[in-house]
């Protein structure tokens, strides 16, 4: 597995050495003794899966209490993923790390606790699975707006061919958003 460090202090890229024949592929999506090594979890509270159409945006989400680190992949398809640093006291406070997840590469994203996620659904439709360092609390759980001007993340959709769920047409601007001391 390569690991590697983003513009974001504690977000990590991290990509498994992927084999492939005439059968498919095969590759390691976890390994207890390399994610210690690197510094990450190897205790998990749930697994989580979604499955998504073309477009469809989910996020920009987090929970402002019991926080949760997520180690996210996409299963089938491709997804444009996001990570927003929302930690007051981080240098990078409100900058976003964008990567393309797919099955064809294999990526996995480390996002830790203290930053927001979201994605955008690139494929037909696309598997996102994640595992997450804390449970769900929807008391907790707060969601920034996707298209936040204030964040200006490049998405590769536009706003026009977005289908963004009515919860989280709901959120918060970035300037009125709940954020980490």
């Amino acid at each position: 597995m390569k690991i590697q460090e983003t513009r974001l202090p504690g977000v990590l890229l991290i990509t498994p050495r992927k084999f492939s024949d005439a059968r498919g592929a095969f590759w390691e999506t976890y390994n207890e003794r390399l994610m210690e090594e690197a510094g990450l979890p190897t205790v998990w509270k749930q697994d989580n899966t979604s499955v998504s159409a073309k477009n469809v945006v989910r996020g920009i989400h987090y929970q402002i209490t019991q926080a949760q680190g997520k180690l996210v992949r996409v299963t089938y398809g491709a997804v444009f993923d996001v990570a927003v640093d929302l930690r007051r006291n981080s240098k990078a406070f409100g900058q976003y790390f964008g990567v393309e997840l797919s099955e064809d590469n294999a990526a996995m994203l480390w996002i830790p606790p203290g930053f927001g996620h979201g994605f955008a659904v690139l494929s037909e439709t696309a598997g996102f699975a994640y595992k997450v360092t804390d449970y769900y609390s929807p008391s907790a759980e707060r969601t920034i707006l996707w298209n936040d001007p204030k964040l200006a993340i490049a998405w590769p959709i536009t706003e026009k061919d977005a289908v963004v769920s009515a919860k989280d047409q709901q959120g918060s601007t970035f300037d009125a958003a709940e954020v980490f001391a």
